[in-house]
């Protein structure tokens, strides 16, 4: 079964959301009004309401890192990862886990990075050489 996952969640300002989404992570703008505003997150939908973001803490453990909990991301093939890290880290984005190779040489490597959208939502974006690695045990 192919399916496209939606997530909704609070932001603080949808100027600010339009500016990072868009322009910064590339995502393409869908439909808006003027209390939110839907993206197209590597294929899947976001949508974007104004209001107070979730409550975070730094209590998942996953290989080395404590990471936010909870958090959004997208999984994406290596190059399209490498891009983006690149693109990220040129306009200076403050990440809380720079870009890394997560589980080298093991089943499920992968590469990561996690940072912040501008109202405080942790986003983490994996990257694979291999697909087939995504949900290996």
């Amino acid at each position: 079964m192919t399916s496209v996952f939606h997530l909704a969640i609070h932001v603080r300002d949808l100027e600010a959301t339009r500016r990072f989404y868009g322009d910064l992570l590339g995502c393409e703008e869908g439909r808006s009004t003027d209390t939110w505003v839907d993206f197209d997150f590597f294929g899947h939908q976001l949508s974007l309401h104004l209001g107070e973001p979730f409550a975070t803490t730094r209590s998942g453990k996953v290989g080395e890192h404590m990471v936010m909990m909870p958090h959004i991301g997208a999984v994406l093939p290596l190059g399209d990862w490498l891009a983006l890290s690149e693109r990220l880290t040129a306009a200076g984005v403050s990440f809380d886990i720079p870009p890394v190779i997560r589980f080298k040489g093991e089943k499920g490597e992968q590469r990561t990075m996690f940072f912040f959208d501008p109202s405080g939502n942790p986003i983490e974006i994996k990257g694979f050489r291999d697909f087939e690695g995504l949900f290996a045990a």
